[in-house]
């Protein structure tokens, strides 16, 4: 075990770092060294050819993402999620340096293409691409506050059945765009300082949309380290927790094989061949359930009831809430004003109640999953232990969205909330969303320039797209399953 959780209580001790300690020249490790500690009590990761151990780093201000990039080299998207100068808290975490030539897997033409990555980025922040327009965020504010207005107000003045279906389907879009404001304020994206963009986020996302923030912020940043990688072991945490949707949906034959191993037989139950068989049929109904689970694991998470995932497990055993207080008042806040709501203040009964709640619900859940569904799903996936550099990673496991089959651009853009620009956003997510237009031209010369594939489509032709994977994994799935077990 290393010495990264003694350092992130202030117990580092000078062996943690002989090179510094005893003034000799730094440890030198090779990559394949590096490699062999991917585990969270186990952690070593890479930046800029310097070591780093960090295991056992609960405490990180980030929370358990720290620990996707565990055995390998965590340069870019260290740049990508943190402002200039947190280089300096690293420090007591370093333990040698990398030996370069030991990079068996990168050649000169991917070095110098990371260094062109990184060279535009710097461009970027020149040009003034990372700052917020306050006067942008104030407006989209008040622009929900009236949708959430206009969306009680048809309940308290309205006794109309249609009035009502229609505030409810209001109130899942007004959901639904408390999830981009939300996403924007925790990835930092308005506020230089963090606490501002937490609180904002507790607003936006605990009292107004029912999610918890942590929950939310471990879920997330984990998706942007690793977008559409699988787990490299039962024990590891370097996958993707928003594939992990086993045995629902399976984006890979891997993956619809990974239950195998929970079974005795080695063989694939009733219910996961079910589910995988008919997955592309399946898919809406489910994303229609989506803000049901969400709103449930928000709920646990806020009041310790139990962790979506064991990283998040992990992270509320040694971290906790980080604000515990705030996180529990908005979450009952929440329900407490969508009960009045849902209950037309009292005058409705108890089944037109829960109709109002489901409607509003399950359209919200479809609009959050429809838009960042197209944003991955059916893209690119990979093992956790052969992904590509930061760039390609990125780029090919993710869609943009564009206006077409006469959907006008400008309702593209205001349904998408900035995610229509899902590429760029996954390189530099702490851009705020008004700044990607600009980003977008500079970042597909880019891809043109050294041959990586980018990939654009409409409202339509993506939701067909995502369709057709699931069909081709449910296809190789059951043909796979009739070769192994030919007597089934």
């Amino acid at each position: 075990m290393g010495k990264g959780g003694d350092a992130a209580i202030g117990k580092l001790v000078a062996s943690a770092n002989p090179a510094s300690a005893s003034g000799k020249a730094p440890v030198k490790y090779t990559w394949a060294e590096v490699k062999k500690h991917i585990t969270p009590e186990d952690a070593w990761v890479v930046y800029h050819n310097k070591v780093y151990d960090v295991s056992n780093w609960h405490d990180h201000p980030g929370g358990a993402v720290v620990f996707t990039h565990a055995g390998d080299d965590m340069t870019d998207i260290f740049a990508a999620f943190h402002a200039q100068g947190s280089q300096a808290m690293m420090k007591k975490f370093y333990i040698g340096d990398l030996i370069p030539e030991s990079v068996e897997h990168k050649d000169e033409k991917q070095l110098a293409f990371e260094r062109g990555y990184r060279d535009l980025r710097a461009k970027l922040i020149q040009m003034g691409m990372f700052k917020s327009s306050k006067l942008y965020y104030a407006y989209k504010c008040l622009f929900n506050m009236g949708m959430w207005a206009a969306a009680c107000s048809m309940v308290y003045f309205s006794d109309s059945v249609a009035v009502h279906i229609g505030s409810a389907l209001l109130m899942g879009l007004f959901w639904q765009q408390c999830g981009w404001l939300a996403h924007d304020f925790l990835h930092h994206q308005v506020f230089k300082r963090r606490k501002y963009g937490d609180l904002a986020g507790i607003f936006w996302g605990d009292l107004m949309q029912g999610y918890s923030m942590q929950w939310w912020k471990n879920k997330h940043n984990g998706h942007h380290a690793v977008p559409n990688l699988h787990n490299s072991t039962a024990q590891s945490q370097d996958g993707d927790p928003d594939i992990d949707t086993m045995p629902l949906l399976a984006w890979s034959l891997k993956q619809a094989q990974s239950f195998r191993e929970l079974r005795a037989d080695g063989k694939d139950s009733p219910f996961v061949k079910f589910m995988i068989k008919w997955q592309a049929f399946t898919y809406f109904p489910i994303l229609l359930l989506a803000r049901l689970s969400w709103l449930n694991e928000s709920f646990k998470t806020a009041y310790g009831l139990g962790a979506s995932s064991a990283n998040a497990a992990l992270e509320m055993k040694r971290k906790g809430l980080q604000y515990p207080f705030l996180e529990k008042a908005g979450i009952a806040m929440h329900w407490s004003w969508v009960i009045a709501v849902s209950s037309g203040f009292g005058r409705f009964s108890v089944p037109y109640s829960i109709m109002y709640f489901l409607i509003a619900t399950c359209s919200c859940g479809l609009f959050l999953a429809l838009v960042f569904g197209l944003g991955h799903n059916g893209m690119a996936t990979y093992d956790a232990t052969t992904r590509p550099d930061f760039w390609k990673l990125q780029v090919t496991t993710t869609r943009n969205i564009t206006g077409g089959h006469g959907i006008p651009q400008c309702f593209v853009d205001w349904l998408c909330g900035g995610l229509q620009y899902q590429v760029d956003h996954h390189l530099f997510p702490m851009m705020p969303r008004h700044n990607l237009a600009r980003t977008h031209k500079l970042i597909e010369s880019f891809c043109k320039e050294w041959g990586v594939k980018y990939h654009e489509t409409d409202l339509v032709d993506g939701t067909v797209e995502v369709l057709q994977h699931l069909q081709k994994v449910s296809d190789e799935f059951i043909v796979e399953m009739i070769e192994d077990f030919p007597a089934m």
